[in-house]
């Protein structure tokens, strides 16, 4: 049996091209629905009734598609490498950028399960209908601490998605090397 030539492998499987976008397209809803939700009065029903119900079960979702995701990408044997063509710097940050991701997309919505989980003042985490066990005990002052967690590492997320993007397009449209192009990879 021959060694797969990992060189020659150019896109991603449809499976985690599929993933990837559907993925994009949730967690990018996510953050904008948090800082939406965030920024409503109080006293505004929907932010309770609505929003946050929302938000957590598109949380657990987007949780879940990222463990299926991180499941097809260990099982699935060639995967396209880092270009050759890319600068050192470009591969490194590329890569650092990726796994960080990946460790955010996981974070981020436990720290909003553990918010939930131990705010006071929470009925929990629904999802999609289905209450889910609550598996911290309620305690405001740890409530905070998730609270900021979450916050803060899901602008980290952001931050870090603005630079995956900004890499993409400028592999796509800017760089000379038509061989640079990573988002075909992804397409």
């Amino acid at each position: 049996m021959n060694p797969i030539d990992q060189s020659t492998i150019d896109r991603y499987p449809t499976s985690l091209r599929v993933l990837h976008w559907v993925r994009a397209v949730l967690v990018l809803g996510l953050l904008w629905v948090g800082w939406h939700m965030t920024g409503m009065n109080d006293e505004v029903a929907s932010k309770y009734e609505l929003y946050y119900p929302w938000h957590k079960s598109f949380g657990v979702l987007t949780f879940l598609v990222v463990l299926v995701q991180l499941a097809v990408r260990l099982r699935t044997p060639r995967l396209p490498q880092p270009l050759e063509t890319l600068a050192g710097y470009e591969r490194v940050l590329s890569r650092l950028t990726q796994r960080v991701m990946y460790v955010l997309l996981v974070i981020v919505p436990l720290m909003g399960y553990s918010m939930s989980s131990t705010y006071t003042m929470s009925d929990g985490v629904f999802f999609f209908g289905v209450n889910l066990p609550e598996l911290l005990p309620k305690n405001d002052d740890w409530f905070a601490v998730f609270q900021w967690l979450h916050k803060v590492l899901a602008y980290t997320l952001l931050v870090l998605i603005v630079l995956h993007v900004a890499g993409a397009l400028k592999h796509r449209f800017y760089d000379r090397d038509p061989r640079n192009d990573v988002l075909r990879r992804m397409l």
